[in-house]
């Protein structure tokens, strides 16, 4: 299996460096990638503390401080009371922000439905169920699992 995990680990990197390098390119628009992923998590999981986004995200304290403050500044979130009571303020996806999110996830769903177009929908689906696999056991290696609204017990398994 040596052979295919070199080539696992090729594709992974392309598959990255596709999306990244182009997504900026073809739509100036696009949240900053670590913009998209908090206010994801934000919108998956509600109100969270700085210290619950660095836990769930794996980055530290003052990493995602930097994260809020930008996503603040721009209106995509706001400070809120701890809806539990708690003493710390908790950050909380604004209607700019939900909005935002929707457009770069139409624009992705848009942009890799243009490069599996003419797949049969049978590899689609497999596709997803193979990612989704992967992740979910990337994951737990990590101890940080990413919020599904569900994941079937084949590609969890």
């Amino acid at each position: 299996m040596g052979e295919e995990l070199c080539d696992l680990e090729r594709e992974l990197i392309l598959l990255m460096r596709h999306h990244l390098a182009n997504a900026r390119k073809q739509n100036p628009k696009l949240l900053e990638r670590s913009a998209y992923l908090l206010l994801s998590r934000l919108q998956t999981e509600g109100p969270m503390s700085i210290g619950q986004l660095a836990d769930a995200l794996g980055l530290d304290a003052s990493t995602v401080n930097r994260q809020t403050a930008a996503v603040l500044q721009h209106g995509l979130a706001e400070r809120i009371p701890d809806p539990d009571g708690g003493i710390a303020r908790k950050f909380s996806v604004t209607r700019e922000g939900s909005e935002r999110v929707a457009a770069d996830r139409e624009w992705g769903r848009q942009s890799m439905g243009r490069a599996v177009e003419d797949w049969p929908e049978d590899d689609v689906r497999d596709l997803v169920r193979l990612l989704t696999r992967f992740n979910v056991s990337v994951e737990k290696m990590d101890g940080r699992p990413w919020p599904r609204e569900q994941v079937s017990s084949e590609a969890s398994g």
